[in-house]
């Protein structure tokens, strides 16, 4: 799997959702500084509601824009059965008896999904419950994860 088509794939779905809030702030503070949204009484606060909303969705397009600069700049480091797990590396993993699951550690934009090669990639962070359990370990290595309170074995089918 070719790691910088899909470094290029987070970015693009992180532009994506960049748009959306870009847009959706936009509208929310028309709508906090229309004339129909002035207050009426001291308990209309649909103008207030409006901007809140704005600033909300102004910090999280600002959050989207680092996770898109800090992917931009993330090093394509082609990893190996006998590397540790690191920031980028791309994860391969058998847990629960259920078919194997692709993760990306990521620097940040954890819970993002893309589709790359048919097969689902979900970006984690080291600061990520599951994470933290991965940093260091190899190819190979069998683990119990504690996952949503729950622990199950696991084993790492592949890093690169």
């Amino acid at each position: 799997m070719n790691k910088r088509i899909l470094l290029q794939k987070v970015i693009a779905k992180l532009t994506e959702e960049l748009a959306v809030y870009f847009r959706a702030a936009q509208f929310s503070r028309a709508e906090a500084t229309h004339e129909s949204s002035r207050a009426e009484s001291k308990y209309d606060t649909r103008g207030l509601e409006a901007s809140y909303l704005a600033r909300g969705q102004s910090r999280q397009a600002a959050e989207i824009e680092s996770a898109i600069a800090e992917f931009q700049k993330l090093p394509v480091k082609k990893l190996g059965p006998e590397d540790a797990i690191e920031l980028g590396a791309l994860v391969e993993l058998e847990h629960g008896g259920d078919p194997s699951s692709f993760y990306l550690i990521g620097p940040r934009a954890g819970g993002t999904e893309v589709v790359y090669d048919k097969k689902e990639i979900l970006v984690i962070t080291p600061q990520s419950p599951l994470g933290e359990q991965l940093l260091g370990k190899r190819q190979g290595e069998r683990l119990p994860l504690t996952l949503g309170g729950t622990r199950q074995p696991a084993r790492i089918v592949s890093v690169a």
